[in-house]
């Protein structure tokens, strides 16, 4: 690469992409704390999805409303009216839905009986 070609940076530049490595490094930092634990559950907000596929969640799981339903304790009803969108389902439902969405396994061992 010759001289001419390389692209001049600026101090501005410099402190523009310093502030925001500092900014990305302090989410990360934010995150793991997060992810292990040790964060204050008062300096975060967890993230509830605005919608979610239901019948998509149930059918990559392979199974009937019936089967999901009994599966993770919704009525067959709740389940055909989220499929069918008559109705959302409430915000702490649209959590759970999203950790069975992404881990199943361990819904279903949390709900297992003891």
């Amino acid at each position: 690469m010759t001289m001419t070609m390389m692209k001049t940076r600026t101090k501005k530049t410099k402190d523009h992409d310093t502030a925001n490595f500092d900014g990305i490094m302090a989410g990360l930092k934010d995150a793991i704390e997060i992810a292990e634990g040790r964060a204050d559950p008062a300096t975060y907000r967890v993230h509830v999805p605005d919608a979610i596929d239901v019948r998509a969640v149930r059918k990559g799981l392979g199974l009937t409303q019936p089967e999901f339903a009994m599966q993770f304790g919704f009525s067959v009803g709740a389940v055909r009216d989220w499929e069918q969108n008559r109705t959302k389902p409430e915000p702490s439902t649209r959590v759970l839905l999203r950790i069975i969405e992404k881990e199943p396994q361990a819904v279903m061992r949390a709900l297992e009986a003891a």
